[in-house]
């Protein structure tokens, strides 16, 4: 070896020790927070049931459910994120989960400064079946970074495309409006209608057609069709046969329940309930 070769590898492990030795000589917060930030891709294998308690991460997070429900709450509203539906969920956003049913959960994190989508809010997507495999495929911790930068270039172009899943539940923080919704969910198989539930709160038809416009941008009705199909999910996903699921939450007959779960989901609650065959993966914590 020459000596100018001698002189350039002793240079450069020079720098590396010295690059060890900043690193080792980092305050002990300072290199939690570096860690912290650091974008994390795993997979998961939840039990129905389980809570992920209140966190946020430094990081964008896509979150996919291939299989089971994981109802994912904010401050501001709550989210299904399930075999048909991934959930973005931005750096720094305060979230928790329960898992409904026996859940496989695939999360990829995206550095602050390199997001493939500029949502600043939770976001939840449709997932066809390219997006699947690729969200599946990423997640894999054993998966060479040669081949998970290329999978993630196609990820990236196909996330810009997917069409946004509008379900939601939005949190209500009118106090009337937080009672007109108590006394709607804690019994899904009655049918409330507006007249019954305005008299319940003290106030009239108009008034409440106005506090749920202001509040969630919809009507009563619609906002209790999305509380239904919610639901709908939860139990599907827990194991509830079709015609348990819509007589649960308040349809009268099961092809009602289909006819209206297939125009919001954009699939059958039947397809829906069997869902993709799930891959192995991993019990761990989806944080």
């Amino acid at each position: 070896m020459s000596q100018n070769s001698q002189a350039r590898n002793g240079q450069a492990r020079n720098a590396r020790a010295q690059a060890g030795r900043v690193a080792d000589d980092l305050p002990e917060d300072d290199r939690a927070q570096d860690e912290a930030a650091r974008p994390r891709d795993s997979s998961h294998a939840h039990l129905a049931g389980e809570v992920i308690g209140r966190h946020r991460h430094a990081y964008h997070q896509l979150l996919y459910v291939s299989a089971g429900v994981l109802a994912v709450q904010t401050g501001e509203a709550s989210w299904v994120a399930s075999s048909a539906r991934a959930m973005w969920i931005p750096a720094g956003t305060w979230h928790e989960h329960r898992v409904h049913g026996h859940s496989s959960v695939h999360t990829l994190g995206f550095a602050v400064h390199d997001a493939p989508l500029r949502s600043r809010t939770p976001v939840v997507m449709a997932v066809d079946a390219l997006v699947r495999e690729l969200i599946i495929a990423c997640s894999d911790p054993s998966l060479p970074e040669p081949e998970a930068r290329r999978l993630r270039a196609v990820l990236r172009d196909r996330l810009r495309r997917a069409l946004a899943a509008p379900l939601m539940l939005p949190t209500a923080t009118d106090p009337l409006v937080r009672q007109a919704c108590a006394l709607v969910t804690e019994d899904l198989r009655q049918p409330r209608s507006a007249a019954w539930l305005a008299r319940r709160i003290g106030v009239s038809e108009r008034t409440l057609t106005r506090l749920f416009r202001a509040e969630f941008g919809m009507t009563y009705p619609q906002w209790r069709t999305h509380v239904r199909v919610f639901h709908a999910m939860v139990l599907l996903a827990e194991g509830a046969n079709v015609s348990e699921a819509g007589r649960r939450c308040g349809w009268a007959t099961t092809s009602a329940f289909i006819d209206t779960f297939s125009r919001t989901m954009g699939q059958t609650p039947g397809t829906y309930r069997v869902g993709p065959r799930p891959p192995a993966v991993t019990r761990s914590d989806t944080r």
